[in-house]
């Protein structure tokens, strides 16, 4: 029997958007692969990957800065699914520069993709679980949550807006069974963090609690859990997974 558990995930072509889609899958859903620049091969590799789980998966591109294109990217995939239960905002993009040196064209691309982006995929998919009775939908937040990173000014910017932004979604949406919570990464170890630090998990290992660097699959499971009916009253929360780096009274790391 064919799911009616469905999600869309963004950025999910590679590193912990794809991980998370991997994991939703195994558990049932149908799920949309957003992507936007990636190569065409990368796509097919993450969807093949997926569709071992289900089948029914679908990708789909879109510029998540652009509301004509997230307009079109949840009209593709309502027409696919009919419906969607689970919204992820996963994509995001960094530039490590200190504040004097940022340039506008810079600030842009971080805020409209990772705070902007949250926003249009948020209120496009609000406004179709509203209809549908209700969904879950999850941000990916960041340390700098909570602490101030040096030379990454518009991630950090970015990233503390996206948290408000859930606090106020959540307050907002819940009245139409709509929850909205965030995760907060701690040191995770990727493709991407591995080209900053080619001993990212070395250094970060040492600076963790619990000793060691996470992965992308220690993030997955807590999507998993949020949207499920074990979290029914969880909302507007922010979930830290971090082994306890953030919890620490100083930041002891400098880019």
């Amino acid at each position: 029997m064919q799911s009616t558990k469905t999600a869309l995930v963004t950025g999910a072509s590679r590193g912990i958007g794809k991980e998370i889609a991997l994991e939703l899958a195994r558990n049932g859903y149908r799920v949309a692969v957003n992507y936007f620049d990636d190569p065409a091969p990368m796509v097919e590799a993450a969807m093949a990957e997926i569709r071992t789980h289900q089948p029914a998966s679908i990708a789909v591109q879109a510029d998540i800065r652009s509301s004509a294109q997230v307009t079109a990217m949840f009209q593709k995939v309502i027409s696919e699914f009919g419906h969607l239960d689970l919204l992820v905002n996963n994509a995001g993009v960094q530039t490590w520069k200190p504040l004097l040196d940022v340039t506008e064209e810079e600030w842009d691309l971080v805020i409209d993709t990772n705070l902007k982006g949250c926003f249009l995929c948020t209120q496009q998919a609000a406004r179709r679980m509203k209809d549908h009775g209700g969904g879950s939908i999850v941000n990916l937040g960041s340390g700098c949550n909570k602490l101030a990173f040096p030379s990454l000014v518009a991630y950090t910017a970015s990233k503390g807006g996206i948290e408000m932004f859930t606090k106020e979604a959540a307050v907002e949406l819940g009245q139409y069974g709509i929850r909205v919570n965030c995760i907060a990464p701690g040191s995770i170890e990727s493709e991407r963090t591995r080209q900053e630090d080619p001993d990212y998990a070395g250094t970060w290992s040492k600076l963790t609690p619990l000793g060691r660097a996470g992965t992308a699959a220690d993030i997955a499971p807590t999507v998993v859990f949020l949207a499920s009916p074990g979290a029914s009253f969880i909302t507007g929360q922010t979930i830290w997974i971090d082994g306890a780096l953030f919890s620490k009274a100083q930041w002891p790391y400098k880019k």
